[in-house]
Protein backbone atom coordinates (compact mmCIF):
# COMPACT_ATOMS: atom_id res chain seq x y z
CA UNK A 1 0.00 0.00 0.00
CA UNK A 2 1.60 3.15 -1.33
CA UNK A 3 1.15 6.32 1.07
CA UNK A 4 1.50 9.68 -0.06
CA UNK A 5 0.46 13.21 1.50
CA UNK A 6 -2.21 15.08 -0.07
CA UNK A 7 -2.43 17.69 2.03
CA UNK A 8 -1.38 20.13 -1.10
CA UNK A 9 -3.98 18.48 -3.21
CA UNK A 10 -6.70 18.78 -0.12
CA UNK A 11 -9.54 21.32 -0.57
CA UNK A 12 -10.65 23.44 2.74
CA UNK A 13 -13.68 25.10 2.92
CA UNK A 14 -13.55 27.62 6.01
CA UNK A 15 -16.93 29.42 6.95
CA UNK A 16 -16.04 31.76 9.88
CA UNK A 17 -18.55 33.95 11.96
CA UNK A 18 -16.16 36.76 12.93
CA UNK A 19 -18.23 38.18 15.36
CA UNK A 20 -18.42 34.80 17.64
CA UNK A 21 -14.74 33.45 17.05
CA UNK A 22 -11.79 34.54 19.86
CA UNK A 23 -8.92 32.29 20.52
CA UNK A 24 -10.45 29.14 21.22
CA UNK A 25 -11.70 29.13 16.99
CA UNK A 26 -8.55 30.12 16.16
CA UNK A 27 -6.45 27.13 18.10
CA UNK A 28 -9.04 24.64 16.53
CA UNK A 29 -8.02 26.35 13.25
CA UNK A 30 -4.45 25.53 14.30
CA UNK A 31 -5.03 22.15 14.93
CA UNK A 32 -7.01 21.00 12.21
CA UNK A 33 -4.02 22.57 9.73
CA UNK A 34 -1.90 20.20 12.03
CA UNK A 35 -3.90 17.35 11.44
CA UNK A 36 -3.78 17.63 8.21
CA UNK A 37 -0.83 17.04 7.41
CA UNK A 38 -1.93 13.10 8.94
CA UNK A 39 -4.42 12.35 5.86
CA UNK A 40 -2.96 10.64 3.19
CA UNK A 41 -4.42 9.52 0.01
CA UNK A 42 -4.01 6.23 -0.68
CA UNK A 43 -3.72 4.06 -4.02
CA UNK A 44 -4.65 0.59 -2.83
CA UNK A 45 -5.88 -3.21 -4.08
CA UNK A 46 -8.89 -3.98 -2.68
CA UNK A 47 -10.53 -7.53 -3.96
CA UNK A 48 -8.46 -7.69 -7.36
CA UNK A 49 -9.66 -3.92 -8.32
CA UNK A 50 -6.89 -1.06 -8.22
CA UNK A 51 -8.83 2.41 -6.97
CA UNK A 52 -6.85 5.26 -8.08
CA UNK A 53 -6.52 8.59 -6.71
CA UNK A 54 -8.32 8.15 -3.51
CA UNK A 55 -8.05 10.99 -1.16
CA UNK A 56 -9.97 13.20 1.87
CA UNK A 57 -11.84 16.17 0.98
CA UNK A 58 -12.07 18.44 3.99
CA UNK A 59 -13.82 21.31 5.67
CA UNK A 60 -14.29 23.01 8.97
CA UNK A 61 -17.85 23.96 10.13
CA UNK A 62 -18.24 26.10 13.29
CA UNK A 63 -21.60 26.94 15.04
CA UNK A 64 -22.18 28.68 17.96
CA UNK A 65 -23.86 25.36 20.23
CA UNK A 66 -20.84 22.85 19.08
CA UNK A 67 -17.87 24.84 17.96
CA UNK A 68 -15.50 24.64 15.03
CA UNK A 69 -15.08 21.16 13.86
CA UNK A 70 -13.46 19.46 10.94
CA UNK A 71 -15.48 17.70 8.27
CA UNK A 72 -13.46 14.83 6.25
CA UNK A 73 -15.24 13.18 3.30
CA UNK A 74 -13.50 10.39 0.94
CA UNK A 75 -13.00 11.11 -2.65
CA UNK A 76 -12.22 9.17 -5.50
CA UNK A 77 -10.69 9.90 -8.40
CA UNK A 78 -12.25 10.15 -12.22
CA UNK A 79 -9.92 7.04 -12.80
CA UNK A 80 -10.67 4.18 -11.19
CA UNK A 81 -9.53 0.94 -12.50
CA UNK A 82 -10.87 -2.29 -12.43
CA UNK A 83 -8.80 -4.97 -13.05
CA UNK A 84 -10.61 -7.98 -12.52
CA UNK A 85 -13.54 -6.87 -13.77
CA UNK A 86 -12.43 -5.27 -16.99
CA UNK A 87 -10.50 -8.15 -17.72
CA UNK A 88 -13.61 -10.08 -17.61
CA UNK A 89 -15.45 -8.04 -19.81
CA UNK A 90 -12.25 -7.29 -22.32
CA UNK A 91 -12.26 -11.44 -22.74
CA UNK A 92 -15.68 -12.12 -23.02
CA UNK A 93 -16.75 -10.23 -25.71
CA UNK A 94 -14.13 -11.59 -27.88
CA UNK A 95 -14.63 -14.86 -26.75
CA UNK A 96 -18.09 -14.58 -27.87
CA UNK A 97 -18.03 -12.71 -31.11
CA UNK A 98 -15.43 -15.89 -31.85
CA UNK A 99 -17.60 -18.52 -30.93
CA UNK A 100 -20.49 -16.72 -33.27
CA UNK A 101 -18.45 -16.73 -35.73
CA UNK A 102 -17.45 -20.43 -35.66
CA UNK A 103 -20.98 -21.38 -35.31
CA UNK A 104 -21.97 -19.85 -38.27
CA UNK A 105 -18.98 -19.91 -41.00
CA UNK A 106 -19.26 -24.03 -39.72
CA UNK A 107 -23.12 -24.55 -40.97
CA UNK A 108 -22.70 -22.73 -43.57
CA UNK A 109 -19.73 -24.30 -45.25
CA UNK A 110 -20.85 -28.26 -44.50
CA UNK A 111 -24.55 -26.79 -46.51
CA UNK A 112 -23.52 -27.14 -49.79
CA UNK A 113 -22.04 -30.57 -49.51
CA UNK A 114 -25.53 -32.27 -48.23
CA UNK A 115 -27.04 -29.97 -50.32
CA UNK A 116 -25.40 -31.57 -54.05
CA UNK A 117 -25.70 -34.92 -52.35
CA UNK A 118 -29.47 -34.26 -51.96
CA UNK A 119 -30.17 -32.63 -55.51
CA UNK A 120 -27.66 -34.46 -57.63
CA UNK A 121 -26.74 -37.09 -56.31
CA UNK A 122 -25.05 -39.38 -59.32
CA UNK A 123 -23.57 -36.23 -60.61
CA UNK A 124 -20.00 -36.79 -61.53
CA UNK A 125 -18.98 -33.10 -59.69
CA UNK A 126 -20.52 -34.26 -56.51
CA UNK A 127 -19.01 -37.24 -56.48
CA UNK A 128 -15.33 -35.36 -57.13
CA UNK A 129 -16.59 -32.90 -54.50
CA UNK A 130 -17.09 -35.95 -51.88
CA UNK A 131 -14.17 -37.40 -52.34
CA UNK A 132 -12.06 -34.06 -51.14
CA UNK A 133 -10.57 -33.77 -47.62
CA UNK A 134 -10.37 -30.34 -47.47
CA UNK A 135 -13.79 -29.60 -45.79
CA UNK A 136 -12.82 -32.06 -42.62
CA UNK A 137 -9.64 -30.67 -42.23
CA UNK A 138 -10.86 -27.21 -42.33
CA UNK A 139 -13.32 -28.54 -39.69
CA UNK A 140 -11.09 -30.20 -37.66
CA UNK A 141 -8.19 -27.27 -37.22
CA UNK A 142 -11.59 -24.93 -36.41
CA UNK A 143 -12.34 -27.50 -33.97
CA UNK A 144 -9.04 -27.32 -32.19
CA UNK A 145 -8.84 -24.02 -32.35
CA UNK A 146 -11.87 -23.77 -30.40
CA UNK A 147 -10.91 -26.38 -27.81
CA UNK A 148 -7.90 -24.49 -27.17
CA UNK A 149 -10.12 -21.15 -26.31
CA UNK A 150 -12.63 -22.81 -24.31
CA UNK A 151 -9.93 -25.28 -22.34
CA UNK A 152 -9.69 -24.27 -18.71
CA UNK A 153 -7.96 -25.98 -15.52
CA UNK A 154 -11.08 -27.74 -14.25
CA UNK A 155 -12.33 -28.96 -17.78
CA UNK A 156 -10.79 -32.18 -17.24
CA UNK A 157 -12.41 -32.75 -13.40
CA UNK A 158 -15.87 -31.99 -15.07
CA UNK A 159 -15.52 -33.93 -17.91
CA UNK A 160 -14.35 -36.87 -15.70
CA UNK A 161 -15.76 -35.90 -12.12
CA UNK A 162 -16.76 -39.30 -11.25
CA UNK A 163 -14.51 -41.80 -8.77
CA UNK A 164 -14.22 -43.76 -11.60
CA UNK A 165 -13.22 -41.20 -13.70
CA UNK A 166 -16.11 -41.38 -15.75
CA UNK A 167 -18.05 -38.39 -17.21
CA UNK A 168 -21.08 -37.60 -14.98
CA UNK A 169 -24.46 -35.52 -16.21
CA UNK A 170 -23.85 -32.34 -14.02
CA UNK A 171 -20.21 -32.03 -14.56
CA UNK A 172 -20.32 -32.11 -18.75
CA UNK A 173 -23.75 -29.68 -18.17
CA UNK A 174 -21.49 -27.16 -16.25
CA UNK A 175 -19.01 -26.96 -18.87
CA UNK A 176 -21.05 -27.03 -21.94
CA UNK A 177 -22.37 -23.75 -19.81
CA UNK A 178 -19.98 -22.08 -21.77
CA UNK A 179 -20.35 -20.50 -25.23
CA UNK A 180 -17.30 -21.43 -26.16
CA UNK A 181 -17.17 -25.16 -25.19
CA UNK A 182 -20.48 -25.09 -27.57
CA UNK A 183 -19.64 -24.10 -30.17
CA UNK A 184 -16.51 -26.28 -30.26
CA UNK A 185 -19.08 -29.02 -29.42
CA UNK A 186 -21.25 -27.84 -32.65
CA UNK A 187 -18.24 -27.99 -34.88
CA UNK A 188 -17.36 -31.22 -33.57
CA UNK A 189 -20.85 -32.99 -34.88
CA UNK A 190 -20.60 -30.80 -38.31
CA UNK A 191 -17.47 -32.91 -38.88
CA UNK A 192 -18.49 -36.41 -37.47
CA UNK A 193 -22.21 -36.01 -38.93
CA UNK A 194 -20.78 -34.50 -42.57
CA UNK A 195 -18.36 -37.70 -42.62
CA UNK A 196 -21.32 -40.03 -41.50
CA UNK A 197 -23.64 -38.76 -44.50
CA UNK A 198 -20.34 -39.25 -46.82
CA UNK A 199 -20.46 -42.71 -46.22
CA UNK A 200 -24.08 -43.82 -46.45
CA UNK A 201 -24.00 -41.68 -49.88
CA UNK A 202 -20.95 -43.81 -50.52
CA UNK A 203 -22.69 -46.92 -49.60
CA UNK A 204 -25.61 -46.16 -51.49
CA UNK A 205 -23.69 -45.58 -54.90
CA UNK A 206 -22.22 -48.92 -54.67
CA UNK A 207 -25.53 -50.69 -53.69
CA UNK A 208 -27.89 -48.71 -55.79
CA UNK A 209 -29.78 -47.61 -52.59
CA UNK A 210 -30.99 -44.34 -52.05
CA UNK A 211 -30.04 -42.01 -49.76
CA UNK A 212 -31.76 -38.85 -50.17
CA UNK A 213 -33.39 -39.23 -47.36
CA UNK A 214 -31.24 -40.77 -44.90
CA UNK A 215 -28.31 -38.01 -46.17
CA UNK A 216 -30.59 -35.27 -45.30
CA UNK A 217 -31.48 -36.82 -41.69
CA UNK A 218 -27.76 -37.28 -41.27
CA UNK A 219 -27.59 -33.34 -41.36
CA UNK A 220 -29.26 -33.31 -37.46
CA UNK A 221 -30.11 -36.01 -36.45
CA UNK A 222 -26.86 -38.73 -37.88
CA UNK A 223 -27.78 -41.83 -35.61
CA UNK A 224 -30.94 -41.60 -37.23
CA UNK A 225 -29.84 -40.46 -40.89
CA UNK A 226 -27.35 -43.97 -40.04
CA UNK A 227 -29.97 -46.36 -39.06
CA UNK A 228 -32.19 -44.76 -41.92
CA UNK A 229 -30.09 -46.08 -44.33
CA UNK A 230 -29.20 -49.49 -42.97
CA UNK A 231 -33.35 -50.23 -42.83
CA UNK A 232 -33.74 -48.65 -46.72
CA UNK A 233 -30.70 -51.07 -47.78
CA UNK A 234 -32.32 -53.76 -46.38
CA UNK A 235 -35.65 -53.02 -47.76
CA UNK A 236 -34.19 -52.46 -50.97
CA UNK A 237 -32.23 -56.09 -51.12
CA UNK A 238 -35.45 -57.31 -49.50
CA UNK A 239 -37.41 -56.08 -52.76
CA UNK A 240 -34.00 -57.27 -55.06
CA UNK A 241 -34.52 -60.72 -53.75
CA UNK A 242 -38.09 -60.79 -54.37
CA UNK A 243 -38.20 -59.61 -57.84
CA UNK A 244 -35.81 -62.10 -58.82
CA UNK A 245 -37.03 -64.87 -57.20
CA UNK A 246 -40.78 -63.83 -59.56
Amino acid sequence: MALSSCFLNSQFSIKIDRSGLGSKTLSNFQTSQKCAFALKSINTEMFGQQVVGMGIKQGIGWSFLGGSRIISRPTLGGNVLCKKRSAVYASWLPSAQIASGAFTLGTAAVLPFYTFMVVAPRAEFTKKMMENGIPYIVLGILYAYLLCLSWTPDTIQLMFASKYWLPELPGIAKMFSSEMTLASAWIHLLAVDLFAARQVYYDGLENNVETRHSVSLCLLFCPIGIVSHFITKALTNHTDITEGIQ
